[in-house]
């Protein structure tokens, strides 16, 4: 998976997605803070290979891209908008290819800008990066070459920044590249590249200021970094374990900061905490919740009122648990809740 898999929605209901065998399923509170329905599948009955790419926009509207099989040895791209979690979402509808026709060429990632229009990005069998984008009236615009090469199968990061226009992080031989939305709507252009190494599927990019986005990954020594295009890399702390990390802003204590997660290598859940774009002020992990799955993801966002929301996610397990900020000093949790992906 790619991107943000727990969500919440414009009315303050939290939902999240998964994979499950040849479909994406959701399982959505009723009501916030409240029961959970059961999990419910999206797009229809369309068989779907086991890779999801998600984004969300301003309207909370969810954004899902997939590869499905089309005829032998060949798949194409289909996307489904979710409005609302306790609705079922649109049917998948075919993108393309970047290629035309063939076969997956990697995991795409989506971002959503503030008209609510979906931008798709997918590696080409070129090895660099094709884009396509929902127009103003409806409609796709035609596939978009944005160049580049040698990039990673699962080595993209899509975001929107605070100006509401679209940016993609990839990994490729070497480093790190940037592409950056001159205009709204428009093909995104080459911008700035960085030596790094990152492990892959480590990519996580968080919009963190009015003229900036930040890239964090895990790389090769296993520090955990950030980078913001224009400057070099900066260390922010040694990674907590092997998986992927989760971030978001929120207010500490009434300060602006970027808390991030990831699972460390005792298995628990670890958490980082520093005042945005100032990775020198120094972070540090503390651990918290119990031993999860070698497959568990991390994920964060925010209740209505900030308030930090954190869960794990394990298909394998079924397990889902869900934490919350208590209402006090610093970044103390709540005691964690067992949800549980399917229905109790």
């Amino acid at each position: 998976m790619n991107g943000d898999w727990l969500l919440r929605g414009r009315d303050g209901r939290l939902s999240v997605y998964f994979l499950s065998g040849d479909a994406v399923l959701c399982r959505a509170e009723r009501w916030p803070d409240g029961p959970w329905d059961p999990p419910r599948r999206m797009g229809g009955d369309q068989r779907l290979h086991p890779v999801l790419g998600l984004g969300q926009g301003g309207d909370r509207y969810a954004h899902l891209v997939a590869w499905r099989p089309t005829v032998q040895g060949e798949s194409g791209l289909v996307h489904s908008t979710h409005f609302r979690p306790l609705l079922a979402a649109l049917d998948w509808m075919p993108v393309g290819h970047p290629n035309k026709k063939g076969e997956r060429t990697g995991t795409p990632a989506v971002a959503v800008d503030a008209e609510g229009r979906a931008h798709v990005f997918v590696r080409n069998k070129g090895g660099g990066v094709s884009m396509l984008a929902q127009q103003h009236k409806g409609g796709w615009s035609p596939w978009w070459d944005l160049k580049g090469r040698e990039v990673h199968e699962d080595g993209l990061a899509a975001v929107t920044a605070e100006s509401g226009r679209v940016e993609l992080y990839a990994a490729v031989r070497g480093g790190v590249q940037h592409w950056r939305q001159q205009e709204p709507g428009a093909r995104l252009v080459m911008g700035d590249r960085t030596p790094a190494e990152p492990r892959p599927g480590s990519l996580y990019a968080l919009a963190t200021s009015a003229g900036s986005t930040t890239l964090f990954y895990t790389d090769a020594v296993g520090d955990l970094c950030a980078w913001r295009p224009g400057d070099k890399p900066v260390t922010v702390l040694g990674a907590a374990g092997p998986g992927p990390v989760a971030a978001v802003r929120c207010v500490l204590d009434g300060h602006d900061c970027t808390v991030l997660a990831q699972r460390s290598a005792s298995g628990r859940v670890a958490f980082a905490a520093y005042p945005t774009e100032a990775e020198s002020a120094g972070a540090w992990w503390t651990e918290s919740g119990p031993p999860l799955a070698p497959d568990a993801r991390v994920g964060l966002t925010t209740d209505g009122a900030g308030r930090l929301i954190a869960a794990t996610s394990s298909p394998a397990t079924g397990r889902l648990l869900l934490t919350r900020r208590k209402d006090e000093p610093g970044l103390a949790l709540e005691a964690w809740r067992e949800v549980g992906l399917t229905a109790e």
